[in-house]
């Protein structure tokens, strides 16, 4: 049942399509059959909530679904003897009183003009008082998420608890802007996007009142553009009828929406794939002068990506498309990988945002798709490691890396080879930094304390259970674990030890270190350990520091890494690729001078590890 006044044959003023073919009963709604069931259902038990919330884009019917139960509810029949009932009549005095929007029990406020809380206030005074006329007061609340915090809380205990003969029905596009206390106090309807198939056909069929000829290419564009709506959709095919002028073809509703022909779109995308930038340019030119939108060719071509990734995923989706479509996407989806899908997807989705707030639109769309050409020849990151990997096969085995460099380097190839081609081009490799010792690109071999005794009578046994260290490493580590950072960081940077033994530690302080370090670490191993320890200062130069002997390891492994085949391989590859980060360091590495391997000398070297 729809309301079909008729208009400008008589001399009444003509009605839009969107309000001369609005919905007046259940039936009457498309695309939302779970809400028409749930609705039908209530009336037909009699369990009718006291208030109503329906959500949804614009134009899907959630207004008119509010008015349609403000009939239900208040619809007496033809005799004028009947009860609420899931289809109204449309003939009695308040179904027709309702649908011109004169009905005095039926009050419709617009939140977006009226969302303060004396509004509400005033709404709320008139709660109390029974209808005048109908069975029911119903109050239909448009845009609701619009009023402010102070009418919200205004309308919980009466929304709670309203009257036996008021109805709350609550309509709005942002359910999220609604607070929970409200949404649990209504019954809540989803209101989906009509699908496109449903919407061309009921464009077809309001055409067909009409008496317009509609080409169903046109229509399926229509309802394509309406993206859901059905009163944006109808609003579209009235322009449509009144451009055309009796027939409704594809060509007229291509040119009225700036859309650019499927076959073209297609075109331009497999000239794209296949690398052919002049065929390309050509294309997007032809659409452009034909009145195409250069955003909206983008969108179209990422539209075509997702069905041909889907084609690829799920044959059954060229069910339903025109013949073009399902032939030549098939052949597409056939030959681009998913790779290579997923990329396009990628690069068309940026360079739409890109070409909408670039002043010159076409020549943001002609570098988006030169990017896309440019990528779209280049291997896949499976390919290149696969390539990587077998060159590493055919080469000779040399470079005389040890085998914990040999298997960092392969770590580090196969995270090169997957991230190169989504990357941006890579800085040149960098040297060695100039600040690290010479000997850095040699094997520096660990320095070995020479063995140092105390006499019997000085060395004291440590408190049973109290931790015993053995090594420098080891006493930095314990001053970590009881949270003296300071002194661990003088140890590290600032002490050249000359000699270490349990109970006596020689040596000699750096420039930055404070004249009380000998005492202070003596404190220390005393209170940690339980047992007095010699802490004394020397004249001799003792080893460097622990922090730069750390650095001198990092960059013999580095050196050993950049030697090993495979790095190589992977450096001509990627020309200008350096290597960030190695794999082939040990799980079990302590948390003292250890830990700061990675961080000090990606630091020093300006990257970040991978």
């Amino acid at each position: 049942m729809t309301d079909q006044t008729a208009g400008g044959s008589d001399g009444s003023p003509y009605r839009v399509l969107a309000r001369k073919y609005r919905p007046a009963g259940f039936d009457d709604l498309i695309g939302q059959e779970a809400l028409v069931r749930t609705l039908t259902n209530a009336f037909q038990s009699g369990r009718i909530a006291h208030a109503f919330i329906l959500t949804g884009v614009r134009g899907v019917g959630k207004t008119t679904t509010a008015r349609i139960i403000a009939r239900a509810l208040n619809c007496i029949g033809a005799e004028g003897e009947s009860g609420p009932t899931a289809s109204p009549c449309g003939v009695c005095e308040h179904c027709q009183a309702i649908a011109a929007d004169r009905h005095v029990d039926v009050i419709e406020m617009d939140a977006a003009s009226r969302t303060g809380v004396g509004d509400i206030r005033e709404l709320i005074d008139g709660v109390r008082y029974r209808p005048v006329q109908a069975r029911y007061k119903v109050y239909i609340i448009d845009e609701v998420h619009m009023l402010s915090n102070s009418a919200f809380n205004a309308l919980l205990k009466t929304l709670e608890e309203p009257p036996e003969h008021v109805i709350f029905i609550f309509a709005t596009t942002e359910i999220r802007k609604v607070p929970v206390t409200v949404l649990s106090r209504c019954q809540r309807f989803d209101l989906r996007r009509v699908e496109q198939d449903v919407l061309a056909k009921h464009f077809a069929g309001i055409a067909g009142k009409e008496g317009i000829t509609a080409a169903p290419d046109a229509l399926a564009m229509i309802a394509r553009a309406a993206d859901g709506s059905v009163r944006d959709g109808l609003s579209l095919l009235d322009q449509a009828i009144v451009l055309a002028n009796g027939q409704v073809d594809e060509a007229l509703v291509r040119d009225m929406l700036g859309l650019a022909d499927r076959g073209k779109v297609i075109d331009l995308f497999d000239a794209v794939m296949r690398g052919d930038m002049p065929a390309t340019l050509g294309i997007l030119a032809d659409l452009y002068a034909a009145g195409a939108d250069p955003v909206v060719v983008l969108q179209d071509l990422l539209e075509l990506t997702h069905f041909l990734t889907r084609l690829k995923l799920v044959p059954a989706t060229a069910e339903g498309r025109s013949e073009l479509e399902r032939t030549r996407g098939r052949e597409m989806a056939d030959k681009l990988s998913m790779a290579v899908l997923a990329r396009a997807w990628q690069i068309l989705l940026k360079g739409a945002g890109e070409a909408q707030v670039a002043p010159t639109p076409l020549q943001a769309a002609e570098m988006v798709l030169i990017r896309l050409a440019h990528s779209s020849q280049m291997p896949t990151p499976a390919d290149l490691v696969k390539a990587v990997s077998q060159d590493k096969t055919a080469a000779p085995n040399g470079g005389g890396g040890a085998p914990s460099a040999s298997a960092g380097a392969s770590g580090e190839a196969s995270s090169i080879g997957a991230s190169a081609p989504a990357s941006p081009p890579l800085q040149p490799a960098s040297p060695v930094p100039s600040s690290a010792p010479q000997a850095a690109l040699h094997a520096v071999p660990e320095p070995e304390p020479a063995p140092q005794t105390l006499p019997p009578a000085e060395v004291e046994e440590p408190a049973p259970g109290a931790p015993h260290p053995e090594s420098l490493e080891e006493v930095v580590e314990l001053a970590r674990e009881k949270r003296e950072v300071m002194l661990a960081n003088y140890l590290l940077d600032d002490m050249h030890l000359v000699r270490f033994a349990p109970g006596n530690i020689e040596f000699r302080p750096g420039e930055r270190a404070p004249a009380k370090l000998a005492g202070d670490l003596s404190k220390f191993l005393q209170s940690a350990t339980g047992a007095r320890w010699v802490v004394s200062v020397s004249r001799e130069p003792g080893d460097p520091p622990l922090r730069e002997q750390q650095k001198s390891r990092e960059a013999e492994r580095r050196a050993e890494v950049m030697t090993h085949p495979l790095v190589q391989a992977v450096l001509e590859t990627f020309p200008g690729a350096t290597l960030v980060d190695r794999r082939d360091k040990p799980t079990g590495t302590p948390q003292g001078p250890g830990a700061d391997e990675g961080q000090d000398n990606s630091s020093e070297n300006g990257e970040q590890p991978a």
